[in-house]
């Protein structure tokens, strides 16, 4: 055997080790991203329109477990109370506990502690059918103090949510425990993908806004893991094929 066939055959099986490395790390990648998501997120389909325009009514979403102690101002979540519903709601936390949450200041701006809000993700539409925006961000004006260990929360469609306005004569004045909390929504799996925002509405306030979940990072590792698999179950074909093409002796005239 020639020093150039040894030398292929040597290139060869160093192919061959690598793209088999190749297919194991990405199968390890793409199974530990859904697997990871798998552990840390759960599906959750909306069932009304009272978070529009952030939700929409059918959309499904990939909600982050989390603990109610992590809620922060501002978070989409998930939660269950018996004096709302017996199933799960998704509404947004606008105070938590110690805070003083007014609606509407002069300017029909929703007020946290004294200072008015800049909602962007709200939906003020008239609830009459007009199609006329109401400008205001509640229809209904309210002013509570949020005990601590519990939450004020909204829709983001204000003038078609049932949320805590509706409970404010309640025993509770509309509040829900922070052990009510079983995730944060992070994104939109269908039928749009998409990320949901962190409002800035919140930031300047003490405990600013929460960091997005790991969901990103586990879509990464899952496309990743993919490439590598597609790439290394390649190698050998290509190889071959371009192997038999330097092996095929050339027509000379």
């Amino acid at each position: 055997m020639g020093e150039a066939a040894r030398g292929t055959g040597g290139r060869g099986r160093l192919g061959n080790i690598l793209s088999g490395l190749a297919v194991a790390i990405g199968f390890a990648l793409f199974l530990g991203g859904f697997v990871w998501g798998a552990l840390v997120y759960q599906p959750y389909t909306v069932p009304t329109d009272s978070m529009m325009p952030t939700v929409r009514p059918g959309d499904r979403v990939l909600a982050e477990r989390i603990d109610g102690g992590e809620v922060r101002r501002g978070d989409v979540v998930i939660f269950t109370d018996a004096d709302w519903s017996n199933a799960p709601m998704v509404k947004r936390v606008v105070g938590i506990g110690g805070d003083t949450v007014r609606c509407c200041d002069q300017d029909g701006r929703l007020t946290v502690n004294g200072k008015e809000l800049d909602e962007p993700y709200v939906d003020d539409v008239k609830a009459d059918g007009s199609g006329r925006r109401s400008g205001l961000a509640s229809d209904t004006p309210f002013e509570v103090t949020v005990p601590q260990g519990k939450l004020f929360l909204l829709g983001d469609r204000r003038a078609a949510s049932l949320d805590s306005r509706a409970h404010l004569q309640d025993a509770g004045q509309g509040m829900v425990d922070r052990s009510a909390v079983t995730a944060r929504v992070d994104a939109r799996a269908w039928p749009s993908p998409a990320m949901l925002d962190r409002p800035r509405t919140y930031a300047g306030l003490p405990g600013g806004t929460s960091s997005p979940g790991p969901l990103a990072l586990q879509v990464y590792a899952a496309l990743a893991g993919a490439v590598l698999v597609v790439a290394g179950s390649a190698y050998g074909p290509v190889a071959r094929r371009f192997g038999r093409a330097r092996r095929e002796p050339t027509d000379v005239r």
